[in-house]
């Protein structure tokens, strides 16, 4: 009986790696907005057919704000998703990101999706 019980989880262990590498092959589903595609899998991101050069603060932000489409994140849930809440971020380097994301999205000739709520955070929204 241990025999049997070793060989089965030995087996369930097999089925859950190949699993787990098949579903690392599979793109995930990439997120729109506009003319705005972002693959969370792929880390890439464009706009039309403009792939933007994005770095990975860059990226996570605009995942973050597509991801939550239409609704307002604060500063507080921003800093938290991007840099785990750690206290050494300057509140200045939230405002340089978002001005670096819409610079390069101007640069591919998008029109303004990224929105300032003062006193509050930032939102996307579609144009």
């Amino acid at each position: 009986m241990p025999e049997l019980l070793a060989r089965l989880r030995a087996l369930l262990r097999r089925a859950a790696l190949t699993s787990d590498v098949a579903a690392a092959d599979e793109p995930g589903p990439e997120l729109r907005l506009a003319s705005l595609r972002v693959a969370p899998s792929a880390r890439r991101a464009w706009w039309g057919e403009a792939e933007l050069s994005l770095s990975k603060t860059e990226f996570d932000l605009l995942e973050l704000l597509v991801r939550n489409e239409g609704i307002v994140l604060d500063h507080v849930t921003v800093y938290r998703e991007i840099w785990g809440g750690a206290l050494t971020v300057d509140a200045k380097n939230l405002a340089g990101y978002i001005g670096y994301l819409r610079r390069k999205l101007a640069d591919a000739d998008a029109p303004q999706l990224i929105h300032t709520v003062r006193g509050v955070g930032y939102a996307v929204r579609r144009p």
